[in-house]
């Protein structure tokens, strides 16, 4: 009865390791193999605050360098794909209030649009012509404009650029 219960077992463990294709986040790629240069120039800033492109950019090829998985380099040619970008809009809504309808908390939301291409295969491998990331802070006062916030909170656009680098990074490596 021993023998049987451990090939039920084995068995059991054999099955339920096939049964599903679910990886770790952050260990996946799709991109062809041929792909181990990305160039990740400077994204240009449509807006009105003061050098979010550089953050962002930073950001961006520090995420890909910690992935481990590709050299980045600063520009577009003479590399194998090339992420580009363009920062279009960063805006803050008010996404709490207290009782005397103030707000108290508000939402950061920046908007870019965003080019992953294949520069061997000449083909688009992940767009999203206006993806937008949304971060809450809490901010004393009243404030609608994005430089008198990040003025503010100086750290603020390097959370940002943080959350925005790695959830970009993400969806282009892991196809999400």
């Amino acid at each position: 009865m021993p023998r049987l219960s451990r090939r039920v077992l084995v068995l059991g463990a054999l099955f339920a390791s096939m049964a599903c294709g679910y990886s770790l986040a952050g260990r996946g790629a799709f991109l062809p193999p041929h792909i181990r240069t990305i160039g990740v120039p400077l994204f240009t800033n449509a807006t009105s605050v003061f050098d979010v492109e550089r953050r962002v950019t930073e950001r961006v090829r520090s995420e890909l360098i910690g992935r481990g998985k590709y050299k980045v380099e600063t520009a577009a040619q003479g590399v194998d794909a090339v992420l580009s970008g363009e920062i279009s809009s960063i805006s803050i809504v008010p996404s709490a209030f207290n009782a005397q309808r103030q707000a108290t908390r508000y939402a950061l939301v920046l908007t870019a649009k965003i080019e992953f291409r294949d520069l061997k295969d000449n083909k688009v491998l992940w767009s999203n012509p206006s993806m937008q990331f949304r971060e809450e802070y809490e901010i004393s006062g009243t404030v609608t404009d994005p430089n008198a916030f990040f003025g503010q909170d100086v750290n603020a656009l390097d959370r940002l650029a943080a959350e925005f680098a790695r959830t970009l990074v993400s969806a282009i490596l892991e196809a999400f």
